[in-house]
This record gives structure tokens, sequence and C-alpha cells, in this order.
């Protein structure tokens, strides 16, 4: 199945730190395992060279580079129109969510978050706990 992960997910997973909701680290397992494709808008590496280049994450970005060029069920998607489109109906949010939530929209997928302003705003079906 496939499931589009947040900024944070990928984080937290890659990384190894922070809590990760039982379901989706099952998931995000899962797919390391070659059973699961994770789906990460390329909204959320842009994030992830931010804050990296920061040092606010444990992460090096080259190094999530590499695991994603080796990572079969990883798949990063680009932003088009039909996200673009989408994002003029969900409303507030900042930017960011706001494409990666339309992101999971346009391709009709769940999403792996444990913001709670996403998984609360009932817009997207999500995954965390």
């Amino acid at each position: 199945m496939e499931y589009l992960a947040d900024t944070v997910a990928i984080i937290r997973h890659f990384a190894n730190v922070g809590k990760i909701g039982k379901a989706a680290k099952s998931i995000l397992q899962d797919a390391d395992n070659g059973k699961n494709t994770i789906l990460i808008s390329i909204i959320s590496i842009v994030e992830i060279l931010y804050l990296s280049e920061r040092n606010k994450i444990p992460l090096d970005f080259e190094e999530v580079r590499r695991k994603l060029l080796y990572l079969d069920n990883y798949i990063i998607i680009d932003l088009d129109f039909d996200v673009v489109e989408t994002a003029k109906a969900v409303q507030g949010m900042e930017l960011h969510d706001r494409l990666i939530v339309s992101s999971a929209l346009s391709l009709n997928v769940p999403i792996l978050t444990s913001d709670a302003l996403i998984r609360n705003s009932g817009i997207v079906y999500v995954i965390w706990k």
C-alpha cells in the first residue's frame, strides 16, 4: 500500500529519534522491508535540506539523499499543477504543510504525520497512533 510521510515522520524514522506512533512506525518498518511504499513530497526534501543546514535535525542532507537513492520503496513526489490546484481548497495551514496535505489528497493516499493541525483538520486521512 502507498502512504505519504510528512517531514517529521521521515526525520524521526531515518534518524531513529523521537516518538513515532505505533501504526505509523509499523508502516515505515514494512516499507523498509519492501511491503509498503512511502511517498515523500519534494517539499519535505527541501525542508530536510533547510533544517540540516541549520543543524536543527540529527540528519545530514547527503545522508538522506543517499538513503533515498537506494531504498526502492521510498518515492519522491514532485509538485505539479494537480497538487497546486488541490492546495487552493486546503486552508488554515502554513504553506509547506498545505502542499504536503495537497499531495496526499491529489494522490488519494493516507498521510503519516504527528501534526495535530493536520490530524484535527479532517481534510485528509491521517495515520499516526
